[in-house]
């Protein structure tokens, strides 16, 4: 859902392809730098002159997931193309389509304070920027949809969404707990 549109051809695209893979879909402990090696082809020599160290190659994960999922987030809403007053709602949506995809393993960066030690501060200071992000997306949707206070209602939409993605990595259910979740945001921008 989030791939990168050309084949990597770069040592570095390729290793950064392949920790997106991975660190997504088992988590950043327990992919070490000998499978990231293996799995991308390329030097062990190569690696490390692109990545000096595997926190280096997390916070370019971290920061590339950002890029793509923003990127995609975005387009996704603006191709629902909803009307007004319904544009927060319209999130559950693309929710939805991200949920029940076979790749979907949670959030990224909620996953990554899970795993990372609070002294960890590079890592969560890119999963704070992340969420701040999302909460401008979502703040700029309340305030389109005419809330009174959309600074409010964009923070309230970040607790629903990111509830919304726990509880569907949970349980599995992507569609049910989209569906949940719209009813929860359509009732905020009112």
């Amino acid at each position: 859902m989030f791939k990168a549109t050309e084949k990597p051809t770069s040592a570095r695209a390729k290793i950064l392809e392949t920790a997106l893979r991975l660190f997504y879909a088992h988590g950043t402990r327990a992919v070490g730098i000998d499978r990231i090696i293996a799995e991308s082809g390329v030097a062990k020599m190569s690696f490390y002159n692109n990545f000096p160290s595997k926190a280096d190659l997390i916070a370019a994960f971290l920061e590339e997931r950002h890029v793509r999922w923003m990127a995609w987030f975005r387009s996704a809403l603006d191709a629902r193309d909803a009307k007004s007053g319904a544009r927060l709602a319209s999130v559950a949506d693309v929710l939805r389509e991200w949920f029940t995809a076979p790749d979907f393993h949670g959030c990224a960066f909620i996953n990554i304070l899970a795993e990372t030690d609070r002294t960890s501060e590079r890592e969560r200071t890119i999963a704070r920027n992340h969420k701040s992000d999302l909460l401008a997306v979502l703040t700029e949707l309340a305030r389109a949809d005419g809330a009174a206070r959309p600074t409010e209602v964009g923070r309230l939409a970040l607790i629903i969404v990111e509830g919304a993605i726990v509880r569907a990595e949970m349980t599995g259910e992507g569609a049910k707990v989209a569906a949940d979740t719209k009813r929860l945001l359509g009732g905020l921008a009112a």
